[in-house]
């Protein structure tokens, strides 16, 4: 069973959303892979599964490594990351697996951070983990480095790579990914091996915000890769917080920004802590304005759609929708739509995105 739902999760088209709609429509990952070249040929684009030889390697190279796999609907698969809808089928753990489902406040910001905001978020992270939450960042330069170096020096920290478990990226943060699979955990989504990718660091910032009840922003400029980590946050309910900064400081616009959109203002740990949620929010706590957007994940074509779809279909246009915004216009229950746009994605004619939003596909 782990080998076939390793060898689907790794399968090329095979992606987060695909991969659960494959396993709800057949049951095992044993029938989902034997399905795939009946499915390929109805989308007229191969599915290019790894040999099973292959898989055993990845494996085998894991547990040389000292780390598991921790697989979706597993008991040590972190619940927040369950509830996004693209989470990780996989994810490749060195480490103390349970740390990820503790409690958790990520601290995000600038690779290039100032002193100043190193030092914030180095003593913010510290405090932080003393008071009990695990600390989660992806350990990149500046910020990133500066919470997980905080966090070990009172509790747990959790660093997320964008690449395979056995390339820390930056190569200069090997010994500190090294220090956090003592003391806490590292993760990844991607196969041993692979070299982090422009592509990867949104995925990664996913994993980031997914794990997480709250997203401190201690430096970020417009259009950077921590405001798609406070995005991602709030598309899923998670509280977004960020420390100001000055307005002279480019570095500090995009959180400074945030804090004008809604974003609770951080300067203590207790600010923070104050306003942390024990369970994720059900609507976000504001909508920003013009944050970056993170690739969705396609999914293949499963079959003809169900009795009544042409007509939902008319009302899914080429921009993305928010789900509630269709249910209101047609009429259908909850289980209706929700089955009717299930069957759509998985034939290809609709992409379900992040924050519970729908768009047609190109050939819908």
């Amino acid at each position: 069973m782990t080998l076939a739902l390793l060898r689907l999760a790794r399968t090329e088209g095979v992606g987060p959303l695909t991969f659960r709609r494959l396993l709800d429509r057949h049951g095992d990952p044993d029938r989902a892979l034997a399905a795939l070249p009946g499915l390929a040929t109805r989308r007229n684009a191969p599915f290019a599964t790894p040999p099973e030889a292959e898989i055993r390697a990845e494996a085998k190279a894991l547990a040389k490594l000292g780390g598991r796999f921790v697989f979706l609907g597993d008991d040590l698969y972190p619940p927040l990351l369950a509830l996004l809808p693209d989470a990780p089928p996989v994810l490749a753990v060195l480490g103390d697996a349970g740390l990820l489902a503790a409690p958790a406040v990520a601290i995000v910001g600038a690779r290039n951070a100032s002193v100043a905001g190193r030092r914030i978020a180095e003593d913010l992270a510290e405090a932080l983990a003393a008071k009990g939450p695990t600390i989660v960042s992806g350990l990149a330069r500046g910020i990133d480095t500066a919470a997980h170096e905080g966090a070990l020096r009172t509790g747990g920290t959790i660093a997320v790579l964008p690449g395979g478990l056995d390339i820390p990226y930056p190569a200069e943060n090997a010994a500190l990914a090294a220090r956090i699979a003592e003391r806490g955990a590292v993760v990844a989504e991607s196969p041993l091996g692979t070299a982090p990718l422009n592509r990867h660091f949104p995925r990664r910032n996913r994993i980031v915000a997914g794990l997480s009840l709250g997203v401190v922003v201690v430096e970020a400029a417009h259009r950077s890769g921590t405001l798609i980590t406070a995005r991602l946050g709030l598309e899923h309910g998670r509280d977004v917080f960020a420390v100001p900064g000055s307005p002279l400081d480019p570095r500090c616009r995009g959180s400074n920004d945030l804090i004008r959109q809604g974003a609770h203002l951080v300067e203590t740990a207790e600010d923070v802590l104050d306003h942390l949620p024990e369970t994720p929010r059900a609507m976000p706590l504001f909508v920003p304005r013009t944050l970056p957007e993170a690739p969705p994940d396609p999914a293949p074509d499963l079959g003809p759609p169900l009795e009544g779809s042409a007509q939902l279909l008319e009302m899914i246009g080429l921009s993305p929708v928010s789900v509630d915004e269709v249910a209101r216009r047609c009429h259908l229950s909850p289980p209706e739509l929700q089955a009717l746009l299930t069957d759509l994605e998985l034939d290809g004619r609709v992409e379900m995105l992040p924050g519970h939003r729908v768009v047609r596909s190109a050939n819908g």
